[in-house]
């Protein structure tokens, strides 16, 4: 939570730079938590904090504003440029595209970066392409040919015309960026990718993690993997089997090892300094074992049911308590913990939002101008 001080804090930081047109969202304040209260008293769970819903008001805030087109950036960007803002807007602002994405390279002190792309969610996507070419699934097979045909899926910085926007759903959790090219696939009709920046891009890089799920690049390919797969299963209505997952993690492991193999070769011809060890590892040890993990939180619950309700049918001892109705009890369990486990941590739309509170945008603008009056 930030307090008043902080807040302030960064008021006077704006100020010595002499930035002029801004907005100071502090969300722990009396103004916006007003907001938030009221989205939450009218069922819309925002009460998770982190970037996801202090992105969601930050949409909301644009909006009110009347924004032709909205941008988001990642704060975490050490050589952010003016210009690289322009090249990002200007599909969306000169070319009347519904949404702009921005790559750039990865390469830093002549160091390969953007290990998750390039170890697990490329090698994902091109497994789970090889998978529905074979099954002949095209339904499935066209999302996943749209989020390969990005150069950069994860990159954090975006633009949207407002009509899409106001459409849009997003994640709260590491799976935002696929999340939300999973939901521009859906609802827009025109993308552009622009080149960020020609300069190698340097922003915060995330720690392995490997013995703990909650954190750095772990928790990331974790999130990643499900946010992914539970679009394809719930949403693109992808029937899986038992052994769907343990067959995807042998099929990514392959590919992902001659990515490694693709891109040591590379470096070596380029003279960039490349530990083919320790991307190996993640491979096998992290990446691999996050897919297998995903497939575990999202099949676990039906296997169970399964064997606990032959396990109890084939034993008399049981049989007063089936009688008494255990064995439904048993279903309506799974049935719950199936809602639970599909709930990915998302926000609703903005249209969603304004359609059941009429007056929210009108709220938000007056809080908007209270706030200028304090930062003032």
């Amino acid at each position: 939570m930030a307090s008043k001080e902080e807040a302030f804090i960064l008021r006077d930081l704006i100020k010595s730079y002499e930035l002029k047109n801004h907005l100071i969202q502090w969300n722990d304040g009396p103004g916006f938590s007003g907001i938030y209260r009221q989205l939450n008293e009218a069922g819309f769970n925002i009460s998770e904090p982190g970037k996801g819903k202090n992105m969601f008001l930050s949409f909301g805030i644009a909006i009110a504003l009347g924004a032709h087109s909205i941008g988001l950036i990642d704060a975490d960007i050490r050589t952010f440029k003016r210009a690289q803002l322009d090249r990002l807007f200007y599909p969306v602002v000169a070319l009347d595209y519904d949404f702009s994405k921005a790559y750039y390279a990865r390469i830093m002190e002549r160091a390969i970066y953007g290990r998750v792309k390039r170890l697990l969610l490329d090698p994902l996507l091109l497994s789970l392409k090889r998978k529905f070419t074979e099954t002949k699934e095209e339904k499935m097979l066209d999302l996943i040919e749209f989020l390969l045909g990005f150069k950069y899926q994860l990159s954090g910085e975006v633009a949207f015309h407002v009509d899409l926007l106001k459409r849009m759903r997003f994640a709260t959790n590491w799976g935002v960026e696929i999340f939300t090219l999973i939901e521009v696939y859906r609802k827009a009709s025109s993308t552009a990718q622009v080149m960020f920046s020609r300069e190698p891009f340097d922003h915060k890089h995330q720690e392995v993690s490997s013995d703990e799920r909650a954190k750095g690049l772990n928790r990331m390919a974790i999130d990643i993997v499900t946010t992914l797969m539970n679009a394809l299963i719930i949403e693109e209505g992808l029937e899986i089997s038992d052994t769907f997952f343990r067959d995807l993690a042998v099929t990514y492991q392959a590919v992902a090892e001659d990515q490694v193999r693709k891109y040591s070769d590379d470096a070596s011809f380029s003279n960039l300094k490349y530990n083919r060890d320790i991307e190996e590892y993640l491979v096998k040890e992290v990446f691999r074992n996050s897919i297998l993990l995903a497939g575990e939180v999202l099949t676990a619950p039906y296997r169970m049911t399964e064997r606990f309700l032959r396990f109890v049918n084939s034993h008399s001892e049981f049989k007063r308590f089936l009688d008494d109705g255990l064995a439904e009890v048993i279903l309506a369990v799974e049935r719950k913990t199936e809602q639970s486990v599909f709930e990915m941590p998302q926000t609703v739309s903005w249209e969603r939002v304004s359609n059941k509170l009429p007056r929210i945008f009108y709220d938000i603008i007056e809080v908007v101008e209270s706030e200028k009056r304090r930062f003032a």
